[in-house]
């Protein structure tokens, strides 16, 4: 009888540990450090209380940083999910050339972001780059993608919507795909234009898979690290500077580890809110068969 009510208990275990011991126990010890001084080599931690977090918002740099992320997290999301939801659109019908389109857009997808970001770079080669010699076929000049504090933080952008872009277009057609055909017969019986069958229709039934791909996109966006790295480190001027690219350069090129934890501290309160205002707003307009 014993044995029976703590058998669950016992399955759960091995999971339990290893969240507690890669989740829980990793942010515990981030914001701890997060109220030191260390330099990541001496044993012992100086206790500095919250003026790592008084240092940070009292930095223009930080100020910067937090712009650029929410810069380029709105940009990447809203291109992301609108390209993806235009093409789902236009790619959601039979055929063996829709199929190719779809095998086409999806491919970055698996392609790892430090070929992607050596692609790009030389793409948008001031010089060098294809982008440019494209330009220069129609009488532009050259454009300065990744050197000009105006375009490089776009550059990125456009990176990223083209890694993203197919994954979230094939999530988007097996939704679509999901949505009963009787609905849109109704809708045909009505008399109704495409444009309300869209809004009214095909938008609300669409919306669980339009709630999930926002979210992960929202989250995948604020923790955007390889492309930066390799692609601009953080400049021209910090202006592609963004929250993961500066806690890895403070706590592994300046070694100031209380001070990047507190960078960590503060990025994981700014997703966790917005995670949560999502939810509570948007989920209550989303619509479960």
């Amino acid at each position: 009888m014993v044995m029976n009510k703590i058998r669950p208990y016992i399955m759960i275990a091995p999971a339990i540990t290893v969240f507690c011991l890669f989740f829980i126990y990793p942010i515990g010890y981030m914001i701890y450090l997060s109220m030191h001084d260390w330099n990541f080599v001496s044993p012992e931690k100086t206790f500095v209380g919250g003026d790592n977090f008084k240092n940070l918002f009292s930095e223009r740099e930080f100020i910067e940083v937090m712009q650029n992320t929410f810069t380029y997290t709105g940009l990447t999301v809203s291109l992301t999910i609108s390209i993806s939801l235009l093409l789902a659109l236009w790619l959601n019908r039979k055929g063996a050339v829709y199929g190719m389109i779809q095998g086409a857009i999806f491919s970055p997808h698996i392609i790892s972001l430090v070929s992607v970001s050596m692609l790009w770079m030389w793409l948008m080669d001031t010089d060098y780059g294809l982008l440019n010699w494209f330009l220069n076929l129609f009488g532009f000049s050259n454009v300065p993608w990744l050197t000009d504090p105006n375009t490089s933080l776009f550059s990125l952008v456009i990176v990223a919507v083209w890694k993203s872009i197919g994954f979230n277009t094939l999530i988007f057609i097996a939704g679509l795909q999901s949505i009963p055909r009787d609905i849109y017969e109704a809708a045909e019986l009505d008399e109704s234009s495409k444009v309300r069958t869209f809004f009214k229709l095909t938008l609300p039934m669409l919306s669980p898979t339009l709630f999930f791909l926002t979210v992960i996109s929202l989250i995948g966006s604020f923790q955007v690290f390889e492309t930066i790295s390799i692609m601009t480190k953080g400049g021209p001027i910090n202006s592609t500077n963004t929250f993961v690219y500066y806690i890895y350069e403070y706590g592994f090129s300046f070694f100031k580890i209380g001070y990047a934890s507190a960078a960590g501290v503060i990025l994981l309160i700014i997703v966790s809110l917005l995670t949560i205002v999502y939810f509570r707003i948007l989920s209550q307009k989303v619509h479960y068969r």
